[in-house]
């Protein structure tokens, strides 16, 4: 519990500071990301629990990674990240999940993440800030990627990449589960209006 609470402060304090950086108010924050003033209030005083797309809808509003707004500061010059020290951010119903393992830093961030897809299991996304890129790299399985409404089939061995401005999906396909790489390359400085 008082980790969750740790977690809850550290978001507050990141997202405030990012807003004061962009130079936003809480209401044409929440008019841009599409969540509520009192959604955003919420979180700014470390209360409530903000879901996956909330979380993305900020990160591409604020012109950060999710990760800046989940993470303390850099302890060290090299770090380490094992899987299962990373909760997951996203978890399908048929058992796949998402975690998001480490963002780098500088003016145009990478968020790695590790993803795990189940048969039929789908997560849609909504389109990203504009200079947003994807990849995905499928370690094991096979997987569907719709953008744009084109489907693509992606197999094990395979790389895909993509500007993440389009509508998007990743969907298991097959019979195993899909284990994919996937990493969002950030554009430099914060977002436009």
């Amino acid at each position: 519990m008082a980790e969750t609470a740790g977690a809850l402060r550290t978001l507050a304090h990141n997202v405030r500071t990012a807003r004061a950086r962009a130079g936003l108010s809480l209401d044409e924050l929440g008019r841009r990301a599409q969540v509520s003033k009192g959604a955003l209030v919420g979180l700014e005083k470390a209360q409530g629990n903000p879901n996956f797309a909330t979380l993305v809808r900020l990160a591409d509003t604020l012109g950060v990674s999710v990760s800046a707004l989940l993470e303390g500061p850099a302890e060290d010059r090299v770090r380490v990240v094992a899987a299962d020290a990373v909760a997951p951010l996203w978890t399908g119903e048929r058992g796949g999940e998402a975690r998001l393992m480490l963002t780098t830093s500088g003016p145009a961030p990478v968020e790695v993440w590790r993803w795990r897809l189940e048969p039929d299991e789908e997560y849609p996304s909504h389109p990203h800030q504009a200079g947003v890129v994807e990849t995905v790299s499928v370690t094991a399985g096979r997987m569907i990627l719709v953008v744009d409404g084109t489907e693509h089939a992606v197999e094990a061995g395979q790389t895909a990449t993509f500007g993440g401005d389009a509508p998007h999906a990743y969907r298991g396909a097959g019979t195993g589960t899909c284990h994919l790489v996937m990493t969002v390359h950030l554009p430099p400085g914060p977002a436009a209006s």
